[in-house]
């Protein structure tokens, strides 16, 4: 039996049936190792902390509670997903976001963050005002 990159062992043996969607995190620190898988687990935390940033900076409450929602929606996807493929977790089927196969969760995620840049881009006033 051979080791390292894609020689997958878990979910070539069918352990894992569905690789690309519900179980992509287990594929990446299996295919990838510990530091990607870290790595993966630490852009996610810099996205939410990010949007954190800009629901306290938002000019007005009602897009502070618009980007804190969003930090809600990628922080419960994150921990769910990764929850589900440690086993700590009920197996749902949420994706993970920007990762998990799927055009529509890529779709919703990508609007996700042209509304947070929307809402960070409307709390600076404008530099040339005529």
């Amino acid at each position: 039996m051979e080791w390292g990159y894609l020689k997958e062992i878990k979910h070539s043996f069918g352990y894992l049936y569905p690789k690309t969607t519900d179980f992509i995190f287990a594929v990446i620190g299996e295919e990838l190792g510990f530091v990607i898988a870290g790595a993966v687990i630490l852009l996610y935390v810099i996205l939410i902390t990010k949007a954190i940033h800009v629901a306290k900076t938002a000019k007005n409450d009602l897009g502070s509670y618009i980007a804190i929602g969003i930090a809600g929606i990628f922080f419960f996807h994150m921990i769910e997903n990764i929850g589900m493929t440690m086993g700590l977790l009920p197996i749902t089927g949420i994706p993970l976001p920007f990762v998990s196969y799927g055009g529509s969760s890529l779709l919703t995620n990508l609007i996700l963050i042209a509304i947070l840049l929307n809402i960070s881009g409307r709390r600076q006033k404008a530099l040339f005002v005529e």
